[in-house]
């Protein structure tokens, strides 16, 4: 099902929020690596049990590749992982990195903290990993960009996502 809602893409001259957050998975801890576009979308996810520059390399070339355009520029929290990532990847993308710039990433991971909480807990880092991509891509698809701002154009937003979702679980069944 997850196959016919296509993630969203990045536009050309994106910025792209760049975080991570631990996950506890039965007593080990995981980092649920994410990058936020600039509309707010979940553009990819990545779930791993390290944090540090190999990590952030694995994240940003998996999104590389998946994404087929670089952003104009980068925003992190100040983990310096980021940036020698990007060295080590020669990528010529402004970085910024900084406290407060980065709150659109810290943010898109409440929902899924308040999914977490309503599950209990995730069993596996395979099911937790199948989850948070299906998640993603849900939320993508039913929450308008922020630059919607009428009520006609987030009920109309809403209707085409509707119609997308009909259509995808209709080919599921």
């Amino acid at each position: 099902m997850c196959g016919s809602l296509r993630r969203k893409q990045a536009r050309p001259g994106d910025l792209w929020y760049l975080d991570e957050v631990r996950i506890m998975i039965r007593g080990q801890p995981h980092w649920l690596w994410r990058a936020v576009g600039q509309d707010g979308y979940v553009l990819d996810e990545i779930l791993q049990t390290r944090r540090n520059t190999k990590a952030a390399s694995r994240l940003l070339t998996r999104l590389l590749r998946r994404q087929g355009l670089r952003p104009m520029r980068m925003i992190t929290d100040k983990l310096k992982s980021y940036g020698s990532a990007r060295h080590k990847m020669l990528l010529s993308i402004r970085h910024l990195s900084h406290k407060g710039l980065n709150n659109r990433a810290e943010n898109s991971h409440l929902p899924l903290r308040k999914r977490e909480r309503i599950m209990q807990k995730f069993r596996s880092s395979g099911g937790c990993q199948r989850f948070v991509s299906v998640f993603s891509a849900i939320r993508n698809l039913f929450v308008p960009p922020a630059s919607i701002t009428t009520a006609l154009s987030q009920h109309i937003h809403r209707v085409r996502a509707l119609a997308q979702w009909n259509s995808a679980t209709a080919l599921s069944a």
